[in-house]
């Protein structure tokens, strides 16, 4: 243990829970590896690292969904066993994990009370009454104002979000583990949320946050915890150190966190023309150019349609009005015809709709590219496995292999396979559907310089990002939403966080 970390501990000498020579292994992966962690009353404790690093694989060690190889655990100094979920929350452990927990068909109410819920007055019911008016109180803790009985699969992303945040609140929990909580929640949302951590924290409730915001980790952290490669790194207090030294001591190298771009003087052809497009999800009038060369920015506040124009877009969701012409050919319908037109569509929830989980990873990558890479309809596994070598290659994909079950690896490294399996289908037009949502900072570069060199070399991308600052540095241009509509098309040089901001919550 470094003399920083040695520096940092509090004030209280006994940590509300501690965690000493944590290791955990997983065939071909040492996920975690001697690793020791303390968490002390009502603070906030930061948790970096690249994906990959070992977070998740701690936090679940943490709440029992993992049990660990060697190492022991101390709760208030006395030796405890965390060997399941429930002994867990007996301790008052509880984890938002950043792929939901949810149960799409029951409503809100019955995922917060799960295997909680109040009885009824007769054998084998639920107060139906009750689990609602319990509901409201947790969501209105947290500034949720949403009718409980509203099923969960009606619900967008950022929703589900406050729902699982909710859920946790209601557990009574003294420890609360944030994995990525404010990745999918709009400015006003993830404010809220700030105010709920601060009286969270007031009340002796220590968080665990884990987060690739640099913002978040200065606004927020009382200490901070590095990982990398499956081992604790360093501690430190966000007083002592610099956002570049951070980056630095959880990649092992120094990373440009200014996304630089090569910005075209002249952008190419039309490649994406969308004129008057209606949607019955609330999309309308929508009008978009995108041209070879560029990459287009689709910026708003969460719920302002975004998500909605990219699926109408690729043809996932049913246009009511309107046309789209993709390289000078009108189109529409269904996503296989976008596909094969040229156009991939890398999608927000990864899990649900980018990938087979349970497909290996080579799988995943060649998927969308069979009849390019077998136009004789016979599949050759060596020529699959040198197309999905090299896009691990390229993308610098963390798996012991490729044959490694996709589902298995982190969220950042997912992602990876979902880009991966579109360039080698050889898409022209790419819409990024928040690209870096859940990815770690030395990834994120990464990801800018891949779509950077898809448009030099002629290919297109329509990118949507609620991070401000990703669409102002990395984007040419930008259209921004709000309420369903085109609120302002901003230029290369019109592109500021005020403008993005102003457009998107003008209510004139």
């Amino acid at each position: 243990m470094s003399s920083a970390a040695l520096a940092i501990e509090p004030a209280s000498p006994t940590p509300l829970l501690e965690l000493r020579g944590i290791s955990k292994e997983f065939p071909g992966v040492k996920a975690l590896d001697d690793v020791s962690f303390a968490v002390f009353p009502g603070e906030v404790h930061m948790l970096l690292g690249e994906n990959g690093a070992g977070k998740s694989s701690l936090m679940k060690v943490l709440c029992g969904a993992y049990r660990a190889d060697a190492g022991e655990f101390y709760h208030e100094g006395n030796k405890v066993a965390i060997s399941s979920t429930a002994d867990a929350q007996k301790l008052g452990i509880a984890v938002i994990f950043q792929e939901f927990s949810l149960v799409p068909r029951l409503d809100i109410a019955q995922n917060i009370f799960l295997g909680r819920e109040p009885k009824g007055r007769i054998p084998g019911t639920i107060d139906r009454r009750k689990i609602l008016a319990d509901a409201r109180r947790v969501l209105g803790t947290i500034g949720f104002d949403i009718d409980p009985s509203t099923t969960v699969d009606k619900l967008g992303v950022a929703q589900q979000q406050m729902v699982e945040i909710a859920k946790a609140i209601s557990q009574n929990a003294r420890i609360l583990v944030m994995d990525e909580p404010t990745a999918a929640l709009s400015d006003r949302e993830t404010e809220l949320l700030f105010a709920l951590i601060a009286r969270l924290k007031a009340d002796g409730v220590s968080i665990v946050y884990i987060s690739h915001r640099m913002a978040e980790v200065f606004a927020l952290g009382d200490r901070i915890t590095v990982m990398r490669d499956g081992r604790r790194i360093d501690g430190v207090r966000p007083a002592d150190v610099t956002p570049d030294q951070l980056v630095r001591m959880m990649v092992g190298r120094n990373v440009d966190m200014t996304y630089p771009r090569n910005f075209a003087d002249k952008p190419g052809e039309l490649l994406l023309e969308v004129k008057g497009l209606s949607s019955s999800t609330g999309i309308s009038d929508i009008n978009i150019e995108v041209r070879r060369g560029e990459i287009v920015g689709l910026c708003g506040l969460v719920g302002s349609g975004r998500s909605e124009v990219a699926r109408a877009i690729f043809g996932a969701d049913a246009v009511t009005s309107g046309e789209i012409i993709f390289d000078g050919k009108a189109i529409s319908g269904e996503p296989d015809l976008a596909a094969r037109r040229g156009i991939a569509l890398i999608p927000e929830s990864r899990k649900s709709e980018g990938l087979a989980l349970l497909r290996s990873v080579s799988d995943n990558l060649v998927v969308s590219a069979l009849k390019k890479l077998f136009p004789s309809g016979l599949f050759d596994q060596r020529s699959a496995q040198r197309t999905s070598d090299s896009l691990i290659r390229q993308l610098r994909i963390a798996t012991p292999s490729a044959r490694q079950t996709v589902g298995l690896l982190s969220g950042g490294n997912q992602q990876k396979v979902v880009i991966g399996k579109w360039l080698a289908a050889g898409s022209k037009l790419f819409i990024f559907d928040e690209p870096t949502r859940g990815i770690d900072i030395g990834a994120k570069s990464e990801i800018f310089a891949l779509i950077d060199r898809l448009v030099a070399e002629g290919a297109a991308a329509l990118m949507i990002s609620s991070e401000q600052v990703e669409i102002c540095h990395v984007c040419d241009r930008a259209y921004v939403m709000r309420e369903g509509r085109i609120a302002g098309h901003l230029t290369r040089s019109e592109l500021t966080e005020e403008n993005i901001v102003r457009l998107g919550m003008h209510h004139a």
